[in-house]
Order: C-alpha cells, then structure tokens, then sequence
C-alpha cells in the first residue's frame, strides 16, 4: 500500500514575492541607518571643532594673543622686514594643546614648513578630520612647489625654486581669516597682507632678525574682539569639493604658510557657505562642510555653532569680521 506524502516549501512566484519584500524594507530602513550614522559623525565633528577652539584659547592663555595663520609681509615692506613667507600655520602652533607635544616641539617657525621631518608633516591627528568627509587613513595630501616666481592671483609672492613636491597632513578645518572688506585688489592693504585680515586667526606681519621671523609682528587678543566673543568666529569647517579631495588648492597641507586657504578662510558678501560636497560654485576660500545643510563653527567664547548652509552673507560678514560694530545676537 503506498502512502502518499506532499513536500512543503515556497513556490518560485512566493520566493521572489518574499524577497521583494526585504528588499522594500531594506530600502526603508536604509535611509533611518544612514541618518543615524550621519547623526554620529555630526557630534564627532562638533567635538572636534570645540577641541580645536579649546586649543587656541589655551595658546591665548600662553601667549597673549591668538596664534598668527601665518607670517606674510606687505608689498611695501622694506626689504629686511620681509622673511618668514613660507613658514609653518597656526595648525602647527597649537600642537602642545591638542596633546602633540612631541611633535609641536619638533617644529621651528622660522623655516619653512616644508623643510620640518617628513614624520611631522604626515603626523595626522584626529582632531583634523572631519568623519563625514574622510578617515585617518591615508588623510595626507602633496604640494608641487615647482615654481618659476612672480606673483600668485592673490597677490603673494612666488619664489623660484627647483621642482620640490612635499606631502603633509590635511585638516578639515580653518581659522577665521575675516572677511573681504580690506580688499583683494594687491594693494598693500588687502586681506591677505599681514595684520589687514579683520577675523580672529589671521595673517601676521613678521618681526625679522638676520633673515628669520622670530615672532608676529601683529597680535590679535581677546580685547581685539570688540563685536563680542560669542559674536565672531573663531574657527569652522572648511569647504573641499569632493573632486578636488587631496589636490592642491582646495585640499592643501594643513602646515603650509605660503597658500593661505590651507588654513584659514573667509566668509561674508562675495563668500557665501559651500552648499555641500559636490557645489561647483563655492570659493576655495568659503567655508563649508559635507555635512547635510550646515556648517560647524566655534566662536572666539569656545561655543559652537551649526550654521545653515543658506545663512545670509551679510550675518556671516559680520559673524566674521570681529570689529564692524555688526553684532549678530547668536541662538543656542
């Protein structure tokens, strides 16, 4: 006698209706994963911001003053007051305070950045990067000195000097140069001249001896703040498009003194904030983040701020300018 058995299991038209399925829930769960993550980077960022605003009030602390971004004489200068062009940034300066002291201590600011250690210039720490944008990982970019002299468009000089291709650290974040209300003409007077930047982390004239900078002729202090400190920027994210990710000039050694948006940058009329990775429009001098709708900004108070990406220029000018008698009221 013969007993009669029936196989279970799903058909072919169940299966692929079950795969559907996880496939739609996945694609709604997706969005809420990524968010989340985003979420976690966001508050990363915003910690590094508030470490690096913390170091800089601690080289105050030291120093009396702000640490200059970088030496950069007048064109009118008389000729022994010009030295120190291509030494090293502000981000070099801060090392002791962001717990780098050994290699803070490797570094002299009277020569030029690209002559320190190689092991330096690479060193990256995690308080440069920005999670959203890249890793540790690899996060060290190269500057092609090969230059024949003259004059770059932004008025600085250019000194001849055989091929020299130099790597160092790259930095998602940038001092508060100011804004463009000194000018960017090549007059003597224009932002990017030392002691003409109107921010607080700006380009200081050097105090030359036989040759060397051996300090900031130009001193910006707390009392220098004369719109407030929790009126300014102090320091904030800085905008690299995602096509330009480690090519100079976008995304520049973080040490290097001669090409100011390493650095620093600007905000205000005439520099609005970059929109997002992929903005075409933006200045290499713009601030901005890959973040979605905002930037992370420190104020000279050590407060940290998320500005939307659609924050008028006219508030951002005089959010950055730190003496225009423009004074921003800032909403927690």
């Amino acid at each position: 006698m013969k007993i009669l058995t029936t196989r279970q299991g799903f058909s072919l038209i169940e299966l692929l209706v079950v795969i559907g399925i996880i496939g739609v829930l996945v694609a709604l769960l997706l969005p809420g994963i990524q968010s989340v993550r985003e979420a976690g980077r966001r508050t990363y960022c915003s910690n590094n911001v508030r470490q690096l605003a913390l170091s800089v009030e601690l080289y105050h602390e030291a120093f009396g003053s702000f640490p200059p971004a970088r030496y950069q004489s007048r064109p009118d200068t008389d000729s022994s007051n010009k030295c120190g062009l291509e030494t090293p940034t502000w981000l070099a300066r801060i090392m002791p305070f962001i717990e780098q002291t050994a290699n803070g201590e490797k570094w002299d600011f009277a020569d030029p950045w690209y002559e320190a250690d190689e092991e330096i210039r690479i060193t990256v720490p995690n308080v440069f990067l920005c999670p959203t944008r890249r890793g540790g990982e690899g996060s060290v970019g190269i500057r092609n000195l090969a230059q024949g002299g003259g004059w770059a468009p932004c008025g600085c000089p250019i000194p001849p000097r055989p091929p020299l291709i130099v790597s160092g650290a790259l930095c998602d974040y940038a001092g508060n140069h100011g804004d463009l209300t000194p000018g960017t003409t090549g007059d003597p007077t224009d932002f990017y001249y030392g002691g003409n930047g109107t921010g607080v982390i700006i380009s200081s004239r050097p105090d030359c001896k036989n040759g060397r900078a051996v300090a900031p002729v130009d001193r910006i202090r707390i009392a220098s703040v004369s719109d407030g400190t929790s009126n300014t920027f102090l320091l904030g994210e800085k905008y690299v498009p995602i096509k330009y990710i480690k090519q100079f000039p976008f995304d520049s050694p973080a040490y290097d003194g001669d090409h100011l948006p390493a650095s620093c940058r600007l905000a205000g009329p005439g520099l609005r904030l970059a929109t997002g990775a992929e903005d075409v429009m933006a200045d290499m001098f713009s601030f901005g983040s890959w973040h979605p709708g905002g930037v992370h900004f420190a104020m000279v108070d050590g407060g940290v701020r998320f500005l939307t990406t659609r924050t008028d220029t006219k508030i951002l000018g005089s959010l950055a300018n730190r003496h225009d008698a423009q004074i921003v009221k800032m909403v927690p």
